[in-house]
């Protein structure tokens, strides 16, 4: 009789190696809370008498002191920026037992709007962090920018200060249309911006917006090639929703577009974008070859993220349990409470009938799909757990595999919700919070 074979079962949800691991930052002042916006965030007004001052033309436009600019830098304020600063390191101090080891591959510093910032201020976040986490090499570093708070050199302040990538909410290049979005910023500002952001970066993100109130296809192509003519690294384009908890979901604008002419707005931008040689590699992401954002293709891969700062989300993997986890909202509060090394507000672990559906939520936004491997890694489940809705969704036209991979047909991406929830068991529908990445 031979030797006994030893043979190791891992038990259901047990991950054998832990995802590439993230740094979400979020900075949550804003001039102006847009009435479309869903994030967390606040409003901050500088408190000078020329606060309320009309936004000229392109006045000032480029000279640190003139024009608009003068009002909307946070020297010019009482932003909390020191104090806030130490409240992030506390957090990722508090945090840093859970992450013991594991390098981090990329920051991504949202908002709110993180340009009211100064560079000085970015420059001390970054070297503290660097001072408590090991990076790896050429970390990719994200900074989002509104137009409204540009100065000329600002950006290159925020590159000198390690910030090796840029994404500008720009939205629309209508001023009209830039009014019914409740933005801060003119054309003008936004051209300047990204003027700007091309000296002094390698690789940017243009945020773009369609079925604006008003909008017709004319309209649209005009947006698009303005933005195409500064050859972009990266295209984010999004259809304005309705959602809840904003002034739109209360109070909506007239005259959006309907369903059918936003189809027609997604194919002219889809056709527009690849003619100018960016691909769509994700469902609202278009970028040249190089240029994706390594920050959501983690999240949308079901990798995992640290998020400091108020009302911050992250996602935290363990051998025997995956966690997500919600910072405090309010920016008074969370201060405080960070500063007392308590930043968390609430976590919850990801049971293992939900597993698939967020996994899949997030992969399927991705146009290449995922590997059928990855699946069993990052959720620590096997295939078999997916393969009914798999078929299910082959089936319908929505999905396509073979033997390493699963991927979203055109028609899945257009129907991308209802491919989702494919995965979804309707016990689990009402307990996940999900994290929805900037880019």
């Amino acid at each position: 009789m031979g030797p006994a074979r030893v043979i190791t079962l891992s038990r259901p949800g047990h991950l054998a190696a832990l995802p590439p691991l993230s740094l979400y930052v979020h900075l949550p002042w804003c001039l102006q809370k847009c009435p479309y916006c869903d994030f967390n965030s606040h409003e901050f007004a500088p408190k000078t008498p020329a606060a309320s001052a009309p936004q000229g033309g392109a006045s000032g436009l480029g000279r640190p002191g003139a024009g608009p600019f003068a009002l909307k830098t946070p020297e010019a304020s009482a932003l909390p920026e020191s104090r806030y600063i130490d409240a992030l390191i506390a957090d990722l101090e508090s945090s840093l037992p859970l992450i013991w080891g594991r390098r981090v591959h990329t920051i991504f510093i949202g908002g709110g709007t993180p340009s009211l910032f100064s560079p000085a201020g970015i420059d001390r976040l970054l070297a503290d962090i660097r001072a408590r986490l090991p990076l790896e090499a050429g970390c990719e570093i994200t900074l989002e920018a509104n137009p409204g708070t540009f100065e000329k050199d600002r950006f290159k302040g925020f590159r000198d200060a390690g910030v090796n990538r840029l994404s500008i909410g720009v939205q629309s290049f209508d001023d009209a249309k830039l009014k019914a979005l409740g933005r801060v910023h003119n054309s003008d500002q936004a051209r300047a911006a990204i003027e700007e952001a091309r000296s002094a970066f390698d690789t940017f993100n243009i945020d773009l917006m369609y079925a604006l109130p008003g909008q017709n296809l004319a309209q649209l192509q005009t947006d698009v090639q303005q933005a195409l003519a500064f050859k972009p690294p990266h295209l984010s384009l999004y259809h304005l929703t309705l959602e809840p908890n904003t002034r739109f979901a209360t109070q909506p604008p007239r005259d959006l577009p309907d369903e059918d002419t936003a189809f027609d707005m997604l194919d002219h931008l889809i056709e527009a974008t690849e003619a100018a040689g960016l691909r769509r590699y994700e469902v609202s992401a278009f970028a040249q070859p190089g240029h994706q954002c390594q920050h959501n293709l983690n999240y949308w891969q079901f990798g995992d993220y640290l998020g400091i700062g108020a009302g911050a989300h992250g996602k935290l993997s363990f051998p025997e349990r995956i966690v997500r986890q919600v910072r405090w909202r309010e920016p008074a509060t969370y201060m405080d409470k960070a500063l007392q090394g308590q930043a968390l507000s609430n976590e919850h672990d990801i049971p293992l009938d939900a597993r698939p559906f967020e996994y899949m939520l997030n992969s399927l936004r991705l146009r290449d799909g995922f590997e059928l491997a990855r699946f069993a890694e990052r959720t620590g489940l096997t295939l078999a757990a997916i393969q009914r809705p798999l078929a299910e969704a082959e089936a319908k036209g929505l999905l396509e595999r073979d033997l390493q991979r699963a991927w979203p047909t055109t028609r899945g991406l257009d129907f991308l919700s209802d491919l989702q929830a494919m995965f979804l068991p309707a016990e689990a529908s009402q307990r996940n919070t999900l994290h929805v990445p900037h880019n």
